[in-house]
This record gives C-alpha cells, sequence and structure tokens, in this order.
C-alpha cells in the first residue's frame, strides 16, 4: 500500500512537471487545459490508476493455466458476479489508501480546480465506481481469454503498453486530433480515466458523460457472461 501511494505521487509530480511545462510553451492553456486544471487532471488520474486497478493481477488466466478455475467453477455461485464483488470491495479500501492521498497532496500543494458546485462531488464518485466496474469488465475479458489463449501473457502486456494512453491517463484527450478524440469517445476507453475526469472539471455534460459509461459498463459485463459461459466448455482437466 505504501509503496504504491509513493509511486502514484513520485509520477503525479513528473507527470505534472512535463505538462505544465508544456502548456507553458503552449501560452498557459490547451484545449481548456490551463494550469490548475492540468493538476487536478493529473493527481485525480494518479489516484484513478490504484483505484480502478487499470493494470490488475492477471490471477484469473494463470488459474486458468494452472487449472485450478475447475476449483471456481464448482463453487455456488457465478464467477464473474463474485470476482466482481471481490474487485469492488478492494475499491473500498482502495479509495482511502491509493485515490484519496494523491488528490489531498495535489490540493495542498499545486493549484487545483475544484468543482464548481457541490453536486459535482457525488457525480464524480459515482462515475469512479462506474470506472471501477468497467475496469473489472476489461480485465475479465482478458483473463477469460486464457480459455483459448492459454497463455494470454501477450494480450495482457499489450493492454498495460496502450490501455494507459488510450483511456486519457497519460495526456488528456482533450489533447488529441479531433477525428482520434471522437474516434476514442466511440470506446470504453475513455470510460475508465477520462471520464471521471470531466466530471469533477466540469467539462461536458456529466449526465451524459455518467450514460455513457453505464452503457460500457453494461455492454461489457454482459460480453464477460456470455464469454465465459462459452468458456467453461472448453474446460479440460489433465488426467479426467
Amino acid at each position: 500500500m505504501l509503496a504504491g501511494m509513493t509511486a502514484n505521487v513520485v509520477f503525479g509530480l513528473l507527470r505534472a512537471a512535463v505538462l505544465v511545462a508544456a502548456l507553458k510553451a503552449a501560452n498557459g492553456e490547451i484545449a481548456e487545459y490551463g494550469i490548475a486544471a492540468t493538476n487536478t487532471y493529473v493527481w485525480i488520474g494518479q489516484g484513478l490508476l490504484g483505484f480502478i486497478l487499470l493494470w490488475g493481477t492477471n490471477e484469473l488466466a494463470e488459474r486458468v493455466r494452472s487449472g485450478d478455475v475447475v476449483v471456481d467453477l464448482y463453487r455456488p455461485w457465478h464467477l464473474q458476479s463474485a470476482l466482481l464483488a471481490q474487485d469492488l470491495g478492494r475499491g473500498g479500501y482502495a479509495f482511502l489508501t491509493r485515490l484519496a492521498p494523491p488528490v489531498v497532496f495535489g490540493m495542498l500543494l499545486f493549484p487545483f480546480q475544484f468543482p464548481a458546485g457541490l453536486v459535482q462531488w457525488p457525480l464524480f464518485l459515482v462515475s469512479a465506481v462506474i470506472a471501477l466496474v468497467i475496469s473489472f469488465a476489461c480485465r475479465f475479458l482478458i483473463d477469460v481469454s486464457a480459455f483459448w489463449l492459454l497463455d494470454n501473457r501477450g494480450l495482457y502486456g499489450f493492454w498495460n503498453v496502450t490501455s494507459g494512453l488510450l483511456c486519457g491517463l497519460t495526456v488528456p484527450v482533450a489533447f488529441f486530433p479531433e477525428w482520434a478524440r471522437d474516434v476514442l469517445w466511440m470506446t470504453p476507453f475513455p470510460a475508465l480515466m477520462q471520464a471521471p475526469i470531466d466530471v469533477f472539471l466540469g467539462h461536458g455534460d456529466p449526465v451524459r458523460t455518467l450514460l455513457y459509461q453505464v452503457f460500457w459498463a453494461v455492454a461489457l459485463l454482459v460480453a464477460g457472461h456470455l464469454l465465459l459461459q462459452r468458456a467453461v466448455r472448453r474446460v479440460v482437466v489433465q488426467g479426467g
């Protein structure tokens, strides 16, 4: 916990320095992001990174490789629902240990753009929880791919390399060319990071942003359920 929190703060300092330098070179503003908004974007993003667990553990895929997933499938539960409940519980703990500390650090030491209205605070929390569900759904789909790939570490590594850029962690999606922004917002990636940050900063219509997140949360969870139903037909236990 302490190592993760420290890493988030250190990388937050580096990211803030780079982005603020870019803003100063562009006369202090890029695509509605001034100094305060950029610092807010950085520190909320650093907090969300551990909260939604963008880069997971690939634990389920390893259990598929070893065959231990058979034990999970024998238990009287729905595997996807049980793992989602577990991830939500982890998120509750991560809210206090991974999300709140970097945000408070940024609020105290850097120019910070606070929400214009009180309603944006609960809307941000709702958006962050939906982002956690979407992150789980994406990681679950990658894990379940191990039923076909057997070793999905290549796909998992590709997700780790690309997801940070596409979801708005590396730079805001607003910094992309207009055509790239339009394409990205048709995918679930911005729902992971950029959407909660936009709700907090007041960029765009928050209700529309939340509906966009809910759509992808439902779509990805349904896709994961259907893929799991098909995957269990492929379970083979060595020796029996």
